[in-house]
């Protein structure tokens, strides 16, 4: 068994698609334009980011999310991601350095900011 994707249900597949290609670094598939109703990010381990719309909006809390653990410093990742138009849903740094970010994307699906595998050390 394999996991080969995570889904994103959607308004917009290419604008959420085309925000979290630039949250891990990677870019829509070749083929995806502006107008398809699916998009993905294909990563280089692990399972796709899949975007697929949807005519409902989001209108809860998510039941599941991802959590990122960025190369760089957590917090320089943060600031990254938010002038990306991810938005602040709770900060959980905490002054001694631990801690993480809940953040959501343009569309309100939460997700983590954790600290990179430098700063735990």
């Amino acid at each position: 068994m394999r996991l080969q994707n995570i889904v994103f249900d959607c308004r917009n597949a290419y604008e959420l698609g085309s925000f979290w290609g630039a949250v891990v670094g990677r870019r829509l598939a070749e083929d995806d334009k502006p107008g398809d109703e699916e998009v993905v990010v294909e990563m280089p381990e692990g399972p796709t980011l899949y975007f697929a719309e949807v005519p409902e909006p989001k209108t809860v809390k998510n039941r599941l999310h991802v959590c990122l653990e960025p190369e760089r410093s957590r917090d320089g990742e943060v600031e990254r991601v938010l002038g990306l138009g991810a938005t602040m849903v709770d900060d959980r740094r905490r002054p001694d350095g631990t801690g993480w970010a809940v953040l959501a994307d343009p569309e309100g699906n939460e997700f983590c900011m954790l600290r990179s595998a430098a700063e735990r050390h």
